[in-house]
């Protein structure tokens, strides 16, 4: 069994495609054939459907800069079922270059680092950054048309694709998804199995409020691999116990919200510091006109005690930003719309309104769940949109963990 390749070309046509011919040699020499070349312009239709099958490498050139590097980011968050978020490492990359050609970074820059959730990023020192993404849709790599692709190709492309189609076998990938975690708790728990070699490799890749696991099977038959794949995934679930809280495509959302249908429970939002986004989350998820009653916003203090009965002793005792303010906000929705369950957040997303005892970053999440209240404080990094992000994954995995303890 042969592992196969599909090589796809964005934007303006070259008149001799050096970057393609280089990248189907070196992939051939790493066992790897490609089947299928395409070229298409700056379209997204015509990209998602020159991509490759579930079960090939596809290599998609673009001009990451450009148009086309933006319309490759956007298709394949798109087809892989992720959001674009932040890449740490691509916009460290960028930083570098710039600072190395003594020129400003463009206001833009944090918009050429966004990545689809769940990819790797490939630095060199030559050209841009590239970067991969293995999901169930396929496996994808994204290689800028520039004078670096040659050692992007020698650095990276090939190891991976020779690793990629080891033993030209069938290949199954599992995701295990985590919150709650850092990084390097998740590999202190797995330590056993990262970068040991067998049938399963085990890696971890850091996502925005998240840390996934994915697990790589591969061997002679489907069943074979299927076999091996279970077994140490059932041993990473035991490892990393309640952290873990779906695999594959499933959201934190979309896992709260079963929860709540599953019990017959209603919920309830109040928002101060997050502006709608964790209601945006909670009804982005299908049937969830079956559990969720309303959204309150409320920003001012005026608010939170005329629509949510926050009783002025308590702003005033504590501030708007304080776990009693975020129960009583959890409280007096759930109140208001007759819910079982009210979630609130309030807290100083930046980049001003910090001070030395709530800094910047601060955030309070508060439940009420059957009438029983708690508040928990978390303290995030990042700009006003990661801490707002962060801050809703707080909130729902909040939730999940005490629908987990609710019969």
């Amino acid at each position: 069994m042969t592992a196969s390749a599909y090589l796809v070309t964005v934007g303006a046509v070259p008149s001799a495609d050096g970057d393609g011919a280089a990248v189907a040699t070196a992939l051939a020499g790493a066992g790897v054939a490609v089947v299928a070349r395409a070229f298409v312009e700056d379209d997204e239709t015509a990209l998602e459907r020159a991509l490759g099958p579930s079960d090939a490498l596809t290599v998609v050139l673009a001009g990451g800069g450009g148009s086309a590097g933006d319309i490759v980011r956007r298709v394949l968050a798109r087809v892989t079922g992720t959001r674009l978020v932040l890449n740490d490492r691509v916009l460290g990359a960028l930083e570098e270059w710039y600072r190395r050609h003594d020129r400003p970074l463009p206001r833009r820059a944090e918009r050429l680092g966004l990545l689809p959730q769940g990819a790797s990023a490939w630095v060199t020192t030559d050209g841009e950054a590239a970067w991969v993404l293995e999901s169930s849709r396929g496996t994808f790599a994204v290689l800028a048309r520039d004078a670096g692709v040659e050692t992007m190709i020698a650095q990276h492309l090939v190891p991976f694709a020779r690793a990629w189609a080891g033993g030209h076998g069938p290949v199954l990938l599992r995701t295990l998804r985590t919150v709650g975690l850092s990084p390097v708790e998740v590999e202190e728990r797995l330590v056993d199995w990262l970068g040991r070699e067998g049938e399963v490799t085990v890696s971890t890749i850091p996502a925005e409020g998240e840390v996934w696991v994915r697990l790589r099977a591969r061997a002679s038959t489907h069943a074979e691999a299927a076999a091996a794949l279970s077994k140490v995934e059932a041993a990473l679930g035991a490892a990393l116990g309640d952290d873990c809280y779906g695999r594959d495509g499933e959201t934190l959302e979309q896992v709260v919200g079963r929860m709540l249908l599953e019990r017959k429970l209603t919920l309830a939002v109040a928002e101060s510091a997050t502006g709608g986004l964790l209601g945006h989350r909670l009804t982005s998820v299908q049937d969830s006109s079956g559990y969720f009653e309303r959204g309150v916003l409320a920003h001012s203090n005026h608010a939170k005690e005329e629509m949510l009965g926050v009783p002025e002793s308590i702003l005033r005792a504590h501030g708007p930003v304080s776990a009693p303010c975020a129960e009583a906000m959890a409280r007096g929705v759930a109140e208001l719309a007759s819910a079982t369950c009210g979630l609130a957040i309030t807290g100083v997303t930046g980049p001003d309104g910090g001070s030395p005892t709530k800094p910047v970053g601060t955030v309070f999440v508060g439940l009420v769940l059957h009438g029983r209240a708690v508040g928990r404080r978390f303290v995030f990094a990042g700009d006003r949109a990661a801490i707002k992000w962060q801050s809703t994954q707080a909130a729902l995995d909040l939730l999940r963990r005490s629908l987990g303890d609710t019969p």
